[in-house]
């Protein structure tokens, strides 16, 4: 990491820590939700944008970890150290038996089969009104807690938590991206039949991808219901996938930190539009069509449009080991 990119970090970091003394509560609880949904696109783009999977059926992972921590928060501990994990390990689980029918077909298919199984999940979660709530969803959800007598009550509290697990989640995709695993899988996104020829078990490496990319969309749902309170069978809609397959394509698919700048935008967009009409979604519709004809890379790609001309563009090209050529 050069020294110009370092110092830009160290300025965001330092803004981050000190942005909840500085804004009023509203937008604070605009930049947690879209901290929120960061990890929630960059969870999908380990699908699509690294691994060329387009899964429509994502949200079935957001809604069972809200679901899920949720659920203990109510009937267990409202501990973080209990909600969390649980809501992580049911999604694994959930995403390990989806992701291996789904690894079995690719293209069309595969996104087909993504959305059947979400659907099948709101069907759950529309109906099981016992453990759900139903279509009235689950209310009254407790506020999270790190020990007796320490609470999350206080947003500017459940803000910095937000923001610690955000920056893990990255920092754990950054490193997953650069090991021999998280290359072979771009290999697959390049050039399937070729790995598949070599020897490759190319469905192996993309359950491994499946199965951790449910698994960090069930941290995004139980941040999710630490935030709002209330969970309901919307949160497992095949809406909420759109949505994040928006905020991958707008912020760039295939870089790290695009999915979160398209989150960003995105609900940004809808919070001031929505002020104005009824028809924003008209005007998210139309603003995605204008980035997928005029800006393909997303956001990241105008950002490397607006590189200083003359400096050379640095290109890694990766052999099919997985490993820097």
């Amino acid at each position: 990491m050069n020294r110009k990119n370092l110092l830009a970090m160290s300025v965001l970091f330092l803004i981050s820590l000190v942005l909840p003394w500085v804004i009023a509560v509203y937008p604070l609880g605009i930049v947690i939700e879209i901290l929120i949904y960061g990890i929630f696109a960059s969870s999908l783009n380990l699908l699509l944008g690294y691994s060329g999977l387009v899964s429509f059926g994502h949200a079935a992972f957001f809604g069972i970890g809200a679901y899920t921590a949720s659920i203990f928060a109510q009937n267990v501990s409202a501990n973080i150290f209990f909600t969390l994990p649980a809501a992580v390990i049911v999604s694994l689980l959930a995403a390990l038996i989806i992701g291996f029918f789904c690894t079995r077909v690719s293209g069309f298919y595969f996104l087909m089969l993504t959305l059947a199984f979400a659907q099948m999940i709101y069907a759950i979660a529309h109906q099981w009104e016992s453990l759900t709530g139903g279509s009235n969803g689950l209310s009254g959800i407790p506020v999270p807690q790190l020990w007796s007598g320490f609470s999350f009550e206080d947003q500017k509290l459940l803000y910095y938590l937000i923001l610690i697990v955000f920056l893990l989640v990255i920092f754990g995709i950054r490193r997953f991206i650069a090991s021999p695993v998280g290359q072979t899988l771009i290999g697959i996104r390049e050039n399937e039949g070729r790995l598949k020829a070599i020897g490759y078990n190319i469905r192996n490496y993309k359950l491994l991808a499946f199965v951790i990319a449910g698994g960090l969309g069930g941290v995004a749902g139980a941040l999710y219901s630490y935030f709002n309170g209330f969970v309901s069978p919307h949160e497992v809609y095949w809406t909420v996938s759109g949505h994040a397959i928006i905020m991958v394509i707008i912020g760039g698919a295939g870089t790290l930190i695009g999915p979160t700048l398209g989150a960003g935008f995105l609900i940004i967009l809808q919070s001031v539009v929505s002020s104005y009409t009824d028809r924003w979604y008209s005007i998210v519709g139309l603003t995605f069509i204008a980035f997928v004809l005029f800006a393909p890379k997303g956001i990241m790609g105008l950002i490397s449009l607006l590189k200083l001309p003359g400096k050379k563009e640095v290109t890694q090209n990766f052999n099919v080991e997985g490993e820097k050529a």
